[in-house]
């Protein structure tokens, strides 16, 4: 049994401590082919009325079960073993969610609690337009009229600052962008003002400018409202920006809770410190100029030892890359004329040296992943010129540029997608080894996928199973052992950890620098979460509407940040200190769209050096 710590919760917000629910002594087990698996194990805590508490934990803690628990979503393979659920939405009032029928429950769901989740394609019904979705939901639970619903719906959009009213009511989710959605999500969880407002990772899967939009938007109407909030997460940042109070999650077990303050300032539980160790703060690297490795608990590493020097700046660029171009045609009428283009990366230019990390970061669509695709010939493009190690390479022909892949490599975000799932581990590392003839067979083969797993922190025996044997981070592990194969002289990560939980993470990013540090490889590290560019990259290059803003060291960039992008970027990123929490002047605005009519052309940025080696372009990219 795990050990637990509580503290004695304390009511905020309103001031008035009366329960709005209170989960006890909560067991849940799921049947599978092998037996009874519990997921949850005597968990407890209360939501107090006007109160925001935080329920974190990595993936497997059983956040989103318990949540699913008290909505009564849980799926048909699940079993309560034990225990309560009270729910109270008014004074007086206590219904033991449990016993209720589907039906009670039902109407309860909408009308005094409501859910949020964590991606809203999912959850938006994507055949009807968005007016539609938020006028059915109040004609559902408060019985009133189209003209009514309506008004109601507009009203809604205005209170999750949305600005076009009249456009997103008649949108299809498709149609809208992330954090759109998002902002549709939560005016359609508050229809029928809920007393309960449960959000299950809202903001994991926005970029970081939209996510703090986010948080403003739902700290201003749960204090408006004064509803009690059930706010699942993983990031430890958003909890210090949002939380009152925090319960952390392990194995199915709550091991601490308390209020955030407390929490973040004197974490007991071994685990609660683990978590809150590898949570990367933006700001931790103000005093080095060289990317360094994130300390681990249980790990011992003086300051010295985790500094990374590995960039040979002495030497000529490793990639020098001038004027690349990516369009998208749109093409229209009974003849498919081309009418638009899609202008994804626009005439930018950037150099790689040996042994350093070039960090590219910016929102979605901003044009990051297209330009580490561009570089591997993923997708059409077109550029002045590129050189790899002083030989131009953009008018290479296929088997010439194939031959060229051994030297550049590429890491995908969901290594589960990129692994094949019907080839063992080993084969899976083997292969480029044998596409390129550097091995006949896979016997020949093994002695090379063992080390490769040694050195990404895996076992030999390992090479036998399958991807879906193993978790996320160990399966970004082999994505990047199979990088590593063809020994190359640079690699590409494209949001290679900004879907792994924060322990996950700072474990791979320090695999990364680690791996940097033995063979000198280059990385081009494609990224939105600015407080991870900060420990692993030398240099940073932000990027928006296809074209590079500012470039330049990262101690450079992050400490004297001279576009008004840039800044925006840094002031979104969450402060894992609640004592530095503060409310945020945010703009509401969508990013501008880089549609262009076909054949219209955009002038190529001009730069002003700002330092040495730190230049941002001339004039204001207003969206």
């Amino acid at each position: 049994m795990t050990e637990r710590i509580h503290s004695e919760p304390t009511a905020t917000g309103s001031g008035n401590a009366s329960p709005v629910l209170q989960v006890e002594d909560l067991s849940v087990s799921f049947s599978g082919r092998s037996g009874k698996n519990l997921a949850l194990k005597g968990v407890s805590f209360t939501i107090n009325k006007g109160e925001i508490v935080a329920v974190v934990g990595e993936s497997g803690s059983g956040k989103s079960v318990t949540s699913l628990a008290v909505m009564g979503l849980l799926a048909s393979s699940a079993t309560i073993e034990r225990g309560a659920i009270h729910f109270s939405p008014r004074s007086g009032v206590k219904h033991p969610l449990l016993t209720m029928s589907t039906e009670e429950r039902r109407k309860l769901r909408g009308r005094d609690m409501a859910m949020i989740f964590q991606e809203p394609m999912t959850s938006l019904n994507p055949v009807l337009r968005v007016g539609d979705q938020l006028t059915e939901a109040l004609r559902d639970h408060q019985l009133c009229d189209s003209k009514t619903a309506n008004a109601k719906a507009r009203e809604l959009l205005r209170k999750v600052r949305i600005a076009d009213i009249d456009r997103v009511m008649k949108s299809h989710p498709h149609s809208l962008s992330g954090g759109m959605r998002q902002r549709v999500m939560i005016a359609q969880a508050l229809a029928c003002d809920p007393q309960l407002l449960i959000a299950d990772e809202p903001t994991t899967a926005l970029d970081v400018t939209v996510q703090a939009r986010i948080l403003q938007i739902l700290r201003d109407l749960q204090q408006q409202s004064d509803m009690a909030v059930l706010f699942i997460t993983h990031d430890m940042g958003v909890v210090a920006e949002i939380a009152d109070r925090v319960v952390v999650m392990y194995r199915g077990e709550v091991v601490e809770q308390g209020r955030v303050e407390q929490i973040f300032a004197a974490p007991e539980h071994p685990y609660t410190r683990a978590l809150l160790a590898a949570v990367p703060r933006l700001g931790d690297m103000k005093a080095s100029r060289w990317p360094q490795r994130f300390p681990l608990l249980g790990e011992e590493q003086d300051e010295e030892a985790g500094v990374q020097i590995t960039a040979r700046y002495e030497q000529k660029p490793l990639l020098d890359v001038r004027g690349l171009k990516v369009y998208y045609p749109i093409r229209s009428g009974m003849f498919s004329a081309l009418t638009h283009r899609v202008h994804a990366v626009e005439q930018i230019d950037f150099c790689v040296w040996p042994g350093e990390t070039l960090a590219i970061v910016g929102e979605s669509g901003c044009g990051k992943s297209t330009t580490g695709r561009a570089l591997l010939r993923l997708v059409s493009s077109e550029s002045e010129s590129i050189h790899f190690r002083g030989e131009e390479i953009s008018m290479l022909k296929e088997p010439a540029f194939h031959a060229l892949r051994r030297e550049i490599q590429m890491v995908f975000q969901d290594p589960y997608a990129s692994l094949n799932p019907r080839l063992t581990v080993g084969f899976t590392i083997a292969e480029p080894l044998l596409l390129h003839g550097l091995v006949k067979s896979l016997e020949e083969a093994t002695p090379q996928v063992q080390s490769l797993l040694k050195s990404v922190g895996l076992l030999p025996e390992h090479a036998r199973r399958y991807p879906h044997e193993f978790s996320g981070g160990q399966r970004q592990r082999i994505a990047i052992a199979r990088a590593m194969a063809l020994q190359p002289q640079v690699i590409i990560a494209d949001e290679a950890v900004s879907a792994l939980d924060v322990s996950i993470q700072a474990q791979v990013v320090n695999l990364m620098m680690d791996l940097q540090k033995e063979t000198g490889v280059a990385w081009i590290f494609i990224s939105h979460d600015m407080a991870v560019v900060e420990r692993i990259a030398n240099r940073v290059a932000v990027m928006y509407l296809g074209q590079i803003v500012e470039i330049g060291p990262r101690h450079a960039v992050f400490s004297n940040p001279q576009h008004p992008y840039t800044r925006r970027l840094l002031a979104s990123v969450p402060v894992a200190d609640p004592g530095r929490r503060t409310v945020r002047e945010l703009d509401d605005g969508e990013i501008s769209s880089p549609l262009r009519k076909a054949g219209e052309e955009v002038e190529k940025l001009r730069y002003r050096q700002v330092d040495l080696h730190h230049w941002v372009a001339e004039g204001d990219m207003h969206r």
